[in-house]
């Protein structure tokens, strides 16, 4: 298993997994599902903002940097592990993601920027079968409404 791919124990329970076409139109629609997951469990909102967002860049990652043929699929899965979000993005191509410098003009290359630093851990692993690769990110939850009122949440600043 390489380096940065992380074992988790049993898979979880309630996986949800879909392939979308590889094309930009079916971020939203990837984002979307992943907002109807989190709808239904308990606390999902907590997970929702960056959940989404991370969603979001990798599968736009998939779709935008893959040498992946254009006729291939690109599957997500999300599940909740412990107390944290797993988002992985599934796609043909080959070659493991890096993160990018960019500087304030630039347009876009900000993606995996915001994974590394929003995501409490991520990583590339190959997929079974040796064709292409998975993108996964655990998001931690968003402090609670309790946590905030009684000062408990972590990296909360009171002034």
């Amino acid at each position: 298993m390489p380096k940065n791919c992380v074992a988790l124990g049993p898979r979880p329970s309630r996986e949800v997994a879909a392939r979308l076409d590889s094309r930009p139109e079916c971020t939203p629609l990837a984002r979307q599902m992943l907002r109807a997951y989190l709808a239904g469990m308990p606390h999902g909102e907590r997970y929702a903002d960056v959940g989404e967002l991370l969603l979001g860049e990798l599968f736009a990652n998939a779709v935008r940097h893959s040498d992946a043929p254009p006729d291939r699929v690109i599957e997500v899965r999300f599940a909740r592990v412990c107390d944290r979000l797993r988002i992985e993005v599934h796609d043909a191509g080959g070659g493991p993601p890096a993160v990018r410098v960019s500087s304030a003009e630039d347009e876009h290359g900000r993606g995996l920027f915001l994974v590394n630093e929003l995501a409490d851990q991520w990583g590339c692993c190959p997929r079974a079968g040796g064709i292409g690769k998975f993108v996964w990110a655990l998001v931690a939850p968003a402090p609670g409404p309790t946590a905030l009122a009684f000062g408990r949440a972590r990296d909360v600043v009171t002034v």
